[in-house]
C-alpha cells in the first residue's frame, strides 16, 4: 500500500464530509453500559511525540471544545486487532498466556521498528496523525502475527473487519455536532504536513481493551521488549 496516497484519499473524502455536514458522530463514547471489549497488540508513541500531538489538540480544542480528545495515556498505533471488540467479550473466555506465547513466536528475528509521525489525515468521524514506518519491519511483524494466530486454535478475528496496513493514531473523535467545521479544518490544514517526530519502538503491549483504548478500561496482558 502507498500510505501517502491512502492518507491523502482519506483526507480528501473526510474534509468534504466535514465541510458539508456529512460527518458521523460517535454516539457510544459516553455510553457507560458499552461492553465492547477485545484484545489488541499495540505500540505507544514516545513522550516527545505525544507532547507534540497535544499541542495540535490544544488548537483543535479552542475551536471545538465539545469533542472527544485522546489523553496521552490512550494514544496508540494498532499493530493488530487480535480479537476485535465485541459486546460481551471478557478475559474468562481465553487463556492470555497462550496469546502471549504466540506473540513471542512472532517476534523472532524482528528488526527494529521506526515510525515517522508526519501530518494529519481524517475520517468522517475522527482526526488522525499519519504514521509512516521507515522500512518493512512492521509489515513483517504483522504477517508473522497473522500466520501464527491463523495456524492456532485460539479465538481471533484478525482481518475480519479490514486488513490493517497503516500506522496512524486516532487522536480526536466527533461526539457532538461541530460548532465550527470551517475553523476546525483550518487548524487541521495548518498541521496537514506537520512533523511530529520519528521514534524507535522499544516495546509492544498486548492489552485487553474497550473500543476507545481508555486507560481505565485497559488491562496489559503482556509487554514485549524489542
Amino acid at each position: 500500500m502507498n500510505l501517502t496516497e491512502h492518507y491523502d484519499q482519506l483526507y480528501k473524502k473526510a474534509s468534504e464530509a466535514i465541510l458539508t455536514s456529512k460527518y458521523t458522530l460517535d454516539t457510544e463514547i459516553n455510553n457507560t453500559s458499552d461492553s465492547r471489549y477485545g484484545i489488541t497488540l499495540l505500540i505507544r508513541p514516545s513522550e516527545q511525540i505525544k507532547a507534540n500531538i497535544q499541542l495540535f489538540l490544544e488548537e483543535l480544542r479552542e475551536v471545538e471544545p465539545a469533542q472527544y480528545y485522546y489523553p496521552d495515556s490512550d494514544i496508540h498505533i494498532t499493530v493488530m486487532s487480535i480479537i476485535s471488540c465485541y459486546d460481551g467479550f471478557n478475559l474468562n473466555q481465553i487463556s492470555p498466556n497462550d496469546y502471549i506465547q504466540t506473540i513471542c513466536r512472532s517476534l523472532i528475528d524482528l528488526n527494529k521498528i521506526k515510525i515517522d509521525f508526519k501530518g494529519i489525515t481524517a475520517s468522517p468521524s475522527a482526526i488522525m496523525i499519519q504514521g509512516f514506518p521507515t522500512d518493512e519491519s512492521l509489515d513483517k511483524l504483522r504477517n508473522k502475527v497473522r500466520e501464527n494466530f491463523k495456524n492456532s486454535d485460539l479465538q481471533q478475528s484478525i482481518d475480519s473487519r479490514y486488513t490493517i496496513a497503516t500506522a496512524h493514531s486516532t487522536v480526536m473523535r466527533f461526539q457532538e455536532k461541530l460548532q465550527n467545521p470551517e475553523k476546525l479544518m483550518q487548524v487541521v490544514s495548518k498541521f496537514r504536513d506537520y512533523d511530529f517526530g520519528e521514534f524507535t519502538v522499544e516495546n509492544l503491549e498486548l492489552v485487553y481493551n474497550d473500543w476507545y483504548q481508555r486507560k481505565e478500561n485497559t488491562k496489559v496482558l503482556g509487554e514485549f521488549q524489542l
